[in-house]
């Protein structure tokens, strides 16, 4: 079943996210108003579009979650996987996604007081600050 709406979510997502699929869905929304007069803008013409509407956006949240939640689970197993790779590198930071808010917060916070006592390093994060500011 997974390995199924996985699948299907994909194909989907991939293809509600072209410019043929917003031309198809602002082509059924011009249509819509251009038969109001015909429907005489009835309460029914207006729940047709509504109805709609709702259904494809209701079922487009779970598409869309499935999607972000794979690409950010790909993403940290490849940043795992640097981690790893790297000598100097922590490997306490590995997993470090499934903490809590506040403790994700608290570390961050950490690191940057960890870099701001680091004399060379402190500088040399300043100097990069300061560079991109200068290219706002």
């Amino acid at each position: 079943m997974d390995r199924i709406f996985t699948a299907l979510a994909t194909r989907i997502a991939a293809a509600a996210g072209q410019p043929f699929s917003f031309a198809v869905a602002l082509g059924i929304i011009a249509i819509w108003g251009v038969s109001g007069p015909l429907f005489q803008y009835s309460d029914t013409w207006q729940l047709v579009i509504n109805t709609g509407t709702t259904i494809i956006t209701f079922l487009m949240v779970f598409l869309i979650q499935n999607s972000q939640n794979r690409d950010a689970a790909a993403m940290q197993a490849k940043l795992d996987e640097l981690i790893r790779a790297l000598d100097p590198a922590r490997e306490q930071f590995i997993g470090i996604e499934h903490r809590s808010a506040n403790e994700v917060e608290r570390i961050r916070a950490a690191l940057e007081q960890e870099v701001s006592h680091a004399e060379g390093k402190a500088r040399t994060a300043h100097k990069s600050i300061e560079h991109v500011l200068r290219r706002t």
